[in-house]
């Protein structure tokens, strides 16, 4: 069910200050354990971020198309980008971080090749650079080759909207779909390679952050929630223990991956179910987590059933950043 990391960055519950232990890599992407670079004393200033893109439109949505979907876009509103489109995209070709169109607009890639400890603050960086390139009537990619500053905006600071538009695309064809015959043919293998690698996903119309997909020959929901890790595992524990955790007939709630801070419960489905098929089910889901979630904020306490179950699922999750 999991998407490997593009790096081994997990960071530890405990051990630092940073939430980090010392001796798991750096979550600058250095290479080094975190005792010998950030973690060290006189080394960089800590830069890890736990939870990056908190703030932003649609956070799990951006977690979402981070971590999880191959295929997908959302336009963003940008301050200082003048009436140029700036679309943020899951994967651009070669995992370019940007790309200046020849028309002025920017497509802005959320899975790259680096790692500087707060995403936010390096897709800002490339954005920020990317405006100075079209404003200066250049096109191509824009790229990081070194960590940007600490006064360098984050990607929540320039973007104005308060919601984002998600498209789930079949591939990767909307990177040729009005380029030039040329153009098409110098992408036309990563183009290949790209559609070969992305399993068919869908995004759920009835809530949020919702993706079906379809791998190998499995299916799978995996839902990505904004609540505090502590508060969705018991709410979850609860569910469990009443039967409303199973979706449809013959699904299992199998586990959670847990990136950028927050969790993606992930449930095993039968083969064949599709994504219309889950969308009335995940409604009703969605309702009785509101419910159990406010019991717990009204100060339920959780029956030794339940704090079992919620211990079971705190040991079936995989970290991704």
């Amino acid at each position: 069910m999991a998407k490997k990391s593009r790096k081994n960055r997990v960071a530890a519950p405990a051990g630092s200050s940073d939430g980090i232990s010392p001796r798991q890599p750096c979550p600058c992407g250095s290479g080094r354990r975190y005792k010998a670079c950030h973690g060290a004393a006189g080394g960089p200033a800590p830069v890890f971020v736990s939870r990056p893109f908190e703030g932003m439109p649609s956070e799990t949505d951006v977690v979402a198309l981070r971590e999880l979907v191959p295929a997908g876009t959302a336009p963003l509103t940008v301050t200082d980008a003048g009436d140029r489109e700036v679309l943020l995209c899951t994967l651009l070709p070669g995992a370019a971080p940007a790309l200046v169109r020849e028309n002025g607009d920017i497509w802005l890639g959320l899975q790259v090749q680096h790692a500087y400890g707060d995403p936010s603050r390096d897709l800002g960086a490339v954005l920020t650079a990317a405006i100075a390139k079209a404003e200066a009537g250049e096109s191509g990619i824009v790229g990081l080759t070194s960590a940007p500053g600490l006064d360098a905006p984050r990607l929540q600071d320039m973007v104005t909207d308060t919601g984002l538009t998600v498209t789930v695309h079949d591939g990767f064809d909307y990177w040729i779909a009005d380029a030039a015959a040329e153009d098409r043919d110098a992408l036309a293998a990563a183009l290949d390679q790209a559609n070969g690698a992305a399993a068919p996903t869908a995004r759920l119309t009835g809530v949020t952050s919702a993706y079906w997909t379809h791998m190998g020959d499995r299916e799978f929901l995996r839902w990505t929630r904004p609540e505090a890790e502590d508060v969705l595992l018991s709410a979850l524990a609860i569910l469990h223990r009443t039967g409303d955790d199973v979706l449809v007939e013959g699904a299992r709630f199998v586990g959670m991956f847990r990136a950028h801070g927050l969790l993606t419960p992930v449930w095993d489905l039968p083969l064949g179910t599709g994504a219309e098929a889950l969308e009335e089910p995940a409604e009703a889901f969605e309702k009785k987590l509101t419910a159990v979630l406010a019991e717990l904020e009204g100060g339920r306490e959780l029956t030794s059933d339940e704090r079992s179950a919620r211990d079971g699922y705190a040991g079936r999750q995989v970290t991704i950043r």
